[in-house]
Parts: structure tokens; C-alpha cells; sequence
């Protein structure tokens, strides 16, 4: 069996497909609580999509990454 490749999903990047694809945010409302700025908050959160979705697509791995910049691998749900 081949290894996976890791792709590093930042923090940022999993509270920003949180607000706006979990809990249904627009971009303004959801930049505000991570109080940075709208464009900001889309350039992160179209960065995040992209990572997903080439996890899903080429079969890689998604990693999430701690505040100690080491990746910590998701595994099942409970």
C-alpha cells in the first residue's frame, strides 16, 4: 500500500469552513467573528475549499494542524 500524501489544513482555515459552510455565515458576518477582514476571510476560506477538495478528489490525506505546528492526523468521528 502506498503512502498518503498529507495536505495541512491551518486552524484558520478549519474555523473558516466552520462559520461559513457549518453554521451558514455569509463572509461579512462570519470575517467579523474571526475579526479579520472580509477579503481576508474569503481568501481562507477559498484556500481551505481547495484543500478539501483535492483531498477528495486525488485520494490524499487531511491533516490538521496544531498550535505547535505539528500536523495531528483526523480520525473517525465518535
Amino acid at each position: 500500500m502506498t503512502e498518503l500524501q498529507h495536505i495541512e489544513l491551518q486552524a484558520e482555515e478549519l474555523e473558516a469552513l466552520r462559520l461559513a459552510d457549518q453554521e451558514g455565515l455569509s463572509q461579512l458576518d462570519a470575517a467579523a467573528q474571526m475579526q479579520v477582514s472580509r477579503q481576508t476571510f474569503g481568501n481562507i476560506v477559498k484556500r481551505a475549499r481547495a484543500k478539501v477538495a483535492n483531498c477528495l478528489v486525488n485520494g490524499h490525506a487531511l491533516v490538521l494542524a496544531t498550535d505547535q505546528d505539528t500536523p495531528v492526523q483526523k480520525g473517525s468521528a465518535d
